[in-house]
């Protein structure tokens, strides 16, 4: 062999040493599927935040990833999906697995969106985040509670919450901006109340017979706070809670969905084959509303 073969056959050898080797993504398990009624039969009305619960399609690429008492909805999309809500640090673990029993990869969310900003809704974006590298969408409101871990005096339940690991923001949304995938557009609405940054979400999601159902994942709105906390002290606050709640009422809603399932009567439904029906956004709001109601009513009678 020449002097020249003998090279060429070497730097052949070098170059296959150090080529990447091939990079192929785990396998998936089968998907489940798991009925909306047998999610209903392993969970209660009132159920444990992070007790595990099987995923479920709600409708058309919308799905159900998150625990018997906290919700997380998942948004498919070829070229990228999006997760509302993380749940606790435990429950994250939960949504995970249920997003890879699905037959998704986690590492394929595109975007993790928020409904409020408290560690039982968010406490597990840390963890989603570095599963999965997604980009943190948060209001401009909560951008310093993920930042931080911790919620500000601004917030009605300062100092309830325990601290959440912290997390980056990479975008910010304010009412009426979108996020999108190739099968839905969800619109930010803003809704405080039960926090300074709370988000509701709304789109349209259609299934593969072209039966399409406006979706709005409404946020929680309770009227709780600290002991020490008066919503009759704070105008604008209420102002603009009852604005948001009013959006509620006005916004196309064929299907509720709420952060806690047990705010909608979601295992309730469930349990019947579908979410659509029952409560309504409207109802929903009203509900809220009387609540708040009530509350001032009390804080104003010296309560």
């Amino acid at each position: 062999m020449s002097a020249k073969s003998l090279l060429a056959c070497a730097l052949a050898t070098l170059a296959s040493a150090c080529a990447p080797p091939i990079q192929r993504p785990d396998p998936l398990p089968e998907p489940e599927r798991v009925s909306p009624q047998q999610w209903a039969s392993g969970c209660t009305k009132w159920d444990e935040w992070d007790k595990p619960a099987p995923p479920y399609r709600i409708h058309g690429s919308t799905y159900y990833v998150g625990t018997c008492g906290i919700s997380a909805i998942f948004i498919a999309g070829e070229q990228g999906h999006v997760l509302i809500d993380s749940g606790t640090k435990a429950g994250a673990r939960v949504v995970l697995d249920n997003i890879g029993k699905l037959g998704f990869r986690p590492n394929e969310i595109a975007s993790l969106l928020h409904s409020h900003e408290h560690f039982d809704h968010t406490g597990g974006h840390a963890l989603i985040k570095q599963a999965s590298g997604a980009h943190v969408v948060a209001s401009r409101r909560a951008v310093e509670v993920l930042r931080t871990g911790e919620s500000g005096p601004q917030d009605p339940q300062f100092g309830m919450h325990d601290a959440m690991e912290p997390v980056g923001v990479d975008v910010v949304v304010d009412d009426g901006d979108t996020v999108r995938t190739e099968t839905a557009t969800l619109t930010a609405l803003a809704t405080p109340g039960h926090s300074p940054g709370a988000l509701s979400w709304t789109w349209q999601s259609c299934d593969a017979a072209g039966d399409c159902l406006d979706i709005v994942y409404a946020d929680s709105l309770s009227p709780v706070s600290s002991d020490d906390y008066r919503f009759a002290d704070h105008p604008d606050y209420v102002a603009a809670y009852r604005a948001g709640l009013q959006t509620l009422r006005e916004v196309d809603c064929d299907l509720l969905l709420t952060p806690h399932p047990s705010a909608s009567n979601m295992v309730e439904r469930a349990a019947g084959g579908s979410l659509v029906g029952g409560m309504s956004c409207t109802q929903y709001a009203d509900a809220v509303e009387a609540r708040l109601d009530q509350r001032l009513a009390k804080e104003r009678a010296g309560g």
